[in-house]
């Protein structure tokens, strides 16, 4: 059986971004905590370094409005 989907909020990827490059917490560990595939923490990281936090509200107001219908 398939799990569901884990979303993740803007805040949560900017502190699980944070925690690998501040605090140096290597990305498989957080990846094994948060039950993350590798490739979605690199996706995080290339649209934060691309676009800062602002990349994650755009996903969220987006999700909201997906949500609301």
């Amino acid at each position: 059986m398939r799990k569901s989907r884990k979303n993740y909020t803007p805040q949560e990827k900017d502190a699980i971004l944070k925690r690998h490059l501040v605090d140096r917490v290597l990305v498989s560990d957080l990846c094994d905590q948060y039950g993350l595939q590798p490739n979605v923490f690199y996706r995080w990281q290339k649209e934060f370094f691309e676009n800062g936090s602002a990349a994650f509200e755009k996903q969220q107001s987006v999700l909201n409005k997906a949500e609301q219908k």
